[in-house]
């Protein structure tokens, strides 16, 4: 084959789309470049920014999300165009876990309201005031109570993990616990297979589960209705996990003695016994640089070597570096026969295989194939014909 050909650029371009931690960009090799002015990137990292309306440039082959959740990207419209998604899971747990043992101290005792009421009391006569108004502020101590908390990630893990060492009986539900998680969970958490058995029991539940067309509204009249009297519930994972329509009944009755989420909206401003903190779980300067670090290392190894980690649309594929003449990666349908379409492309062409990789995830896959022939823009055309696949890479 002539004009060997490979998508390894000389230069890098990564467009940065919110304040992205210089300490992470600090990580790029030199043959990459940065910045919020980028124009058609190789690759883009964003925080918060919604980038539901972007129009992604044909270059764009990797958004990397410094944070855990997805929602503000188009996952499905990127899957389309070949587009690799990926997160950066657990480098914001901690930050997340030491606000959620903010937000169980604020739903127990009213601390932001005798804050309040000692701001507007004045100077006159204030320590004897507090004397005898401090009890109108009291509340419970966390220290034997139960503690239920709704995912069990790498967030959820250490809220747990945090809720034992306070002394509190923890019980833990996950829709999606994966084996990994399982191994990492400590074995004094009360796991239970159905939410409802967790919401009967619990003085305070917290959710770290991430917001799906499958978990919208998961906290709703199913698993309240059956909720202990006077629970104090905390969500700091993602707003919309909560029907907070059904919940205000409960809040209103008492059944639900405090809400405290991190996600305020038009309707959860209203809400009565309610605290809306301003989105400040993943705000501190180690969890922004931790997620920053992740993504860089994950846009790095996929834009050099096809490697895909941490993806939430491609499945994860690692090769590692090629030793071949070339690696041709593809993001494709997962369908049958695909592999041997593309083996087949590659046969036709007389090129020989070194080393195959085929991984799948839900609807979609990747294939990575290392070769001893060099590789041009004829046979790319070859493999892009094949019904379900979306993108062609040559390494």
């Amino acid at each position: 084959m002539a004009d060997f050909i490979t998508d390894q650029k000389k230069t890098y371009k990564i467009k940065t789309i919110n304040n992205i931690s210089e300490e992470g960009l600090k990580l790029l090799p030199d043959n990459f470049i940065a910045g919020p002015d980028i124009e058609d990137p190789d690759a883009i990292l964003v925080r918060s920014a919604d980038l539901h309306d972007y129009e992604f440039t044909k270059n764009v082959r990797f958004i990397g999300r410094a944070g855990a959740g997805v929602n503000n990207i188009p996952v499905d419209r990127c899957s389309e165009l070949g587009i690799v998604v990926s997160k950066a899971p657990g480098a914001n747990a901690n930050g997340v876990k030491e606000l959620a043992l903010t937000a169980l101290l604020l739903a127990s005792r009213d601390v932001l309201g005798g804050i309040d009421w000692v701001r507007n009391y004045g100077k006159d006569d204030i320590a004897k005031a507090v004397e005898s108004n401090k009890k109108r502020f009291a509340g419970p101590e966390l220290m034997g109570k139960t503690l239920g908390i709704i995912g069990l990630g790498a967030t959820g893990r250490r809220v747990a993990k945090m809720g034992i060492d306070m002394g509190m009986d923890v019980y833990g539900y996950d829709p999606f616990l994966s084996i990994g998680n399982a191994l990492h969970l400590d074995t004094r958490v009360n796991v239970v297979e159905d939410a409802k058995d967790l919401f009967k029991v619990c003085d305070y539940i917290t959710i770290h589960i991430p917001y799906t067309p499958d978990t919208k509204n998961f906290v709703g009249e199913e698993l309240l209705s059956v909720a202990k009297d006077g629970v104090r519930l905390i969500n700091i994972a993602r707003g919309g996990l909560v029907d907070l329509k059904v919940l205000r009944n409960y809040l209103e009755s008492g059944k639900v003695a405090k809400y405290v989420v991190d996600f305020p909206d038009p309707e959860s401003v209203t809400l009565p016994n309610t605290i809306n903190i301003p989105h400040l779980g993943a705000s501190t300067p180690e969890s922004e640089e931790n997620s920053a670090k992740m993504v860089v290392r994950q846009a790095v190894d996929y834009l050099t070597n096809g490697n895909i980690r941490y993806s939430v649309n491609f499945p994860d594929s690692n090769m590692g570096t090629c030793k071949s003449v070339a690696r041709v990666t593809v993001n494709h349908r997962n369908i049958p026969n695909m592999i041997g379409q593309i083996t087949a492309v590659l046969a036709e062409e007389h090129i020989n295989i070194a080393n195959l990789l085929n991984r799948h995830r839900t609807e979609w896959a990747c294939t990575m194939i290392d070769v001893d022939s060099p590789v041009n823009e004829a046979l790319r055309e070859k493999i892009l014909a094949i019904d379900g696949v979306v993108r062609v890479r040559f390494l």
